[in-house]
């Protein structure tokens, strides 16, 4: 089972289901039973909750989490979205927590579709590939949480790329509910463990290794690889509307960038940084992508690496640098910066699977494995292994 945070109410949660429904205590004791058509919502009031009608009757208070379930292949509601599984309500300090609990490939339903998009017939090997790179995510990142439970107490995953995006049942395909049907329990091992399995949008030509973006030695099947189509000077990943990419950033948008972002990625003075007199890209990684970005402002120099610098210099609309793999040219006039203009390639941190290659791969007849071969080197495909969690 998997636990995904969907989101937190400040006043009251509206209880609904597509049948008819239950609440559950924290033992699993039923506490209240209702059909569709009536109109409750929980209340918290500390740490406690209770189930209120329209017509204001109510259940008995509860001192822990209380649990919405309905009937076998039913779903139930949070918000305008429908949800396979339960839905678990915890009073916090800051609201209503709501937490989807739901079997793992019922949540890789919502996952993949989004993750991926809904691909044709010819292009299924790429999302059987992403499926079994999700559901590997899924289960290291649910392994991860049992060895330190109090990281998330209540929940397992966010539905956003900070884990993977997941919409419920209005995210599912009917292609994607196949590929997770044919792959139905296997994930990437490496070494018999089941492995780190990153992926992103677009490689633009080469993955970067782990170690080239996050700190700390990168495990060796998160190397960067090429994304070449052999025999070729195109790459697999080249149908990605972001393969190729341009940003002009005018000195006043850097200013504003620079003020309001650089804080989030390094130490800034008190009086903040200052006019942006210039920037250059001071190093690069092997795989292309700026390794250091040197900012030169008012308040002195300030080094940023190139993974955060995609935090830094956002478009004017906010919207994060597509990736670090790009190259930078400054306008000067007089001395004075004008404006500067990012040429770029692919999107996303760059490591472990890129998703329009692996669509490029699946059109050129690849089938899942040769994908998966290819972004995780040395990873092998195998069943979940058995027993991983059982207390």
């Amino acid at each position: 089972m998997v636990r995904i945070a969907l989101t937190v109410h400040a006043g009251r949660a509206p209880l609904s289901a597509s049948g008819a429904w239950r609440l559950l205590d924290e033992t699993g004791r039923v506490i209240l039973r209702a059909d569709p058509r009536g109109a409750w919502s929980l209340e918290r009031r500390g740490t406690r909750l209770r189930a209120v009608r329209a017509d204001g009757s109510a259940s008995d208070w509860q001192g822990g989490p209380v649990t919405l379930t309905t009937e076998p292949g039913g779903t139930v509601r949070s918000g305008v979205r429908a949800y396979r599984g339960a839905l678990r309500h915890i009073a916090t300090d800051s609201g209503l927590l709501v937490v989807n609990v739901v079997p793992l490939d019922d949540y890789l339903r919502g996952v993949v579709p989004l993750e991926i998009g809904d691909r044709p017939a010819e292009e299924r090997a790429a999302v059987e590939a992403q499926a079994i790179a999700a559901r590997t995510y899924t289960v290291r990142r649910l392994l991860a949480e049992r060895q330190r439970p109090t990281r998330r107490r209540w929940f397992d995953l966010l539905p956003t790329v900070a884990d993977q995006v997941y919409g419920g049942v209005a995210a599912e395909r009917a292609g994607s509910d196949r590929a997770i049907d044919r792959t139905r329990g296997l994930v990437l091992l490496v070494d018999g463990q089941v492995a780190d399995a990153p992926f992103f949008s677009t490689c633009g030509g080469r993955t970067a290794a782990a170690d080239e973006v996050w700190a700390g030695a990168g495990p060796r099947h998160l190397r960067g690889v090429s994304d070449r189509i052999p025999g070729t000077d195109r790459d697999y990943c080249e149908g990605s509307p972001t393969y190729r990419w341009s940003r002009r950033l005018a000195s006043t948008d850097l200013d504003r960038l620079v003020q309001r972002y650089l804080a989030s990625v390094t130490t800034v003075p008190r009086g903040g940084p200052g006019q942006v007199r210039g920037l250059s890209v001071a190093s690069t990684a092997p795989s292309g992508r700026v390794a250091q970005l040197e900012l030169r402002t008012a308040a002195g120099t300030f080094a940023v690496a190139g993974n955060a610098a995609r935090s830094v210099l956002r478009s004017p609309g906010g919207d994060l640098l597509p990736s670090a793999y790009f190259s930078l040219a400054v306008e000067q006039e007089g001395g004075r910066l004008i404006r500067a203009v990012l040429d770029g390639r692919g999107a996303g941190h760059g490591v472990g699977m890129c998703q329009w290659g692996a669509i490029g791969r699946a059109r050129a007849g690849h089938d899942h494995r040769a994908i998966l071969s290819a972004y995780y080197p040395g990873a092998t495909i195998a069943a979940l292994p058995a027993g991983l969690f059982t207390p």
